[in-house]
């Protein structure tokens, strides 16, 4: 049995951490995951995580940081307590929500440490039961996915899947709101699961696609990826793949709720010898309208402890490579404060790969959840409102220039439009000659996005 402890704020926090937590329980419970039970504890030692672990509560008391609805409160000391789950099968649904609802900035290593705990027991269970938990029936068959359960784009489809879930639910608990969920078919082969939120209390706009496409390569497409140092030998001309990712922008209505973007996908094609080339890419990146040391600290560090777990160089070089490549051009500026980017991954191995990238998924939630609520009920002025809507036309301008998914989308026959450009906000603001005042937050931001920092 593993047993994790997490560090509770107050009786409130702990309540709304119930609260959100309370139906997953239910299904666990009901599915008859032994040892399963929730209580508290006010002291004792250092309790196993994992098999070989030990994690230590850090202090006697925590910094209460929530602003928003759950556990609204002054920063304060408070007394010590402890919030006791047990069962594999339950930690990883507690973590997301315990993070988003509770310490606001409790370190990310914790959802990612005990992903592992339940990665095989998650396995073992039923291709149905796993399929039953997403947002909708996933693109490709469940008898097929079934059949080919161990291929990797059959686990890859089911992670983007998962992954989507599991953020849309974290979204709709902080808001309120409900997504609209739009399956849909591409008539050249394969489809996708578009849910997208609009006008919700917190979110202007929320989107999160999965795509799952097939067919053969363009050859805009495929000149794109020679650009990239690609060697694909097609035969007659043509070459079959199969991409398939999830991706996600998130618009809040508040400027002090920054803006959050991830995507992480997988490309296999079949050359003319049969053989098969295949990468992983990805990444997340945060887009804040004012600077936030503590916000970045939070979200940089959550990303760093899951690539740090796969190789001590991948956080910096990834965080270099986000930073070249959300880069406006024309404007001498990055899109937000970066994260982690990566492309054409095809080593150690594709296991090891995989690992990774799941490594990433799972810290969505974790890495952005804290900072929604940290800010959920922070005043603004129209002011602020109006350098929100400037900075998300720069948001505009990297999308429809530079993003290399949206032009993929674009050059690839049955894509669909309106998933494409869902990353697009409803509102955004061009203003001639635009600069702010010196000495003001604004520009202080932008010395931020023309000088990228390092942040951990």
């Amino acid at each position: 049995m593993a047993t994790i402890v997490f560090c509770s704020v107050n009786k409130t926090a702990q309540a709304a951490a119930r609260r959100c937590l309370s139906s997953r329980l239910k299904r666990l419970a009901s599915s008859g995951e032994p040892g399963l039970r929730l209580s508290s504890t006010a002291h004792g030692p250092p309790v196993t995580l994992l098999p070989g672990t030990r994690w230590f509560s850090r202090g006697t008391s925590v910094r209460l940081m929530s602003h928003g609805a759950a556990g609204r409160s002054a920063a304060g000391r408070t007394r010590r307590g402890a919030l006791v789950l047990s069962g594999a099968a339950a930690v990883t649904a507690a973590v997301a929500g315990f993070l988003a609802n509770a310490n606001h900035f409790q370190r990310a290593e914790m959802a990612t440490r005990v992903s592992h705990a339940v990665e095989e027991k998650e396995r073992e269970r039923g291709m149905l039961e796993r399929c039953r938990e997403f947002m909708s029936l996933p693109v490709t068959d469940i008898n097929v996915l079934q059949g080919r359960k161990e291929e990797m784009r059959t686990r890859m489809e089911v992670l983007i899947m998962e992954t989507q879930a599991e953020f849309c639910r974290a979204l709709e608990e902080v808001d309120g709101g409900t997504f609209k969920v739009d399956r849909w078919e591409r008539k050249e082969g394969g489809g996708g699961v578009s849910c997208v939120m609009q006008d919700g209390k917190v979110f202007e706009k929320a989107g999160v696609n999965v795509s799952v496409v097939f067919g053969n390569l363009t050859e805009e497409a495929a000149k794109q990826m020679r650009s990239r140092g690609k060697v694909l030998k097609g035969k007659d001309g043509k070459l079959p793949f199969c991409a398939m990712g999830v991706s996600s922008v998130i618009h809040p209505k508040n400027p002090h709720i920054p803006t959050v973007h991830f995507n992480y996908r997988y490309f296999e094609i079949e050359e003319e010898d049969g053989s098969k080339q295949w990468w992983f890419g990805g990444g997340t990146d945060l887009t804040p309208i004012y600077v936030d040391k503590e916000d970045a600290f939070h979200f940089h560090n959550t990303l760093k402890d899951a690539c740090d777990k796969h190789h001590s160089q991948y956080y910096p070089d990834f965080k270099k490579w986000c930073d070249r490549y959300f880069y406006i051009r024309h404007r001498g500026e990055t899109r937000g404060i970066g994260g982690i980017f990566f492309d054409d991954v095809d080593s150690p191995s594709q296991e090891e790969a995989f690992s990774f990238v799941k490594s990433c998924a799972h810290t969505v939630v974790p890495c952005y959840l804290p900072i929604v609520y940290k800010h959920l009920n922070d005043p603004f002025t129209d002011e602020e409102k109006d350098w929100q809507q400037v900075r998300r036309g720069r948001y505009v301008e990297f999308n429809l220039v530079y993003d290399r998914g949206v032009k993929f989308g674009l050059a690839t026959p049955g894509s669909r439009i309106e998933s494409i450009l869902m990353s697009l906000p409803l509102t955004a603001r061009w203003e001639y000659m635009h600069e702010p005042a010196k000495g003001t937050r604004e520009a202080e931001m932008l010395e931020v996005l023309r000088t990228p920092k390092e942040w951990v």
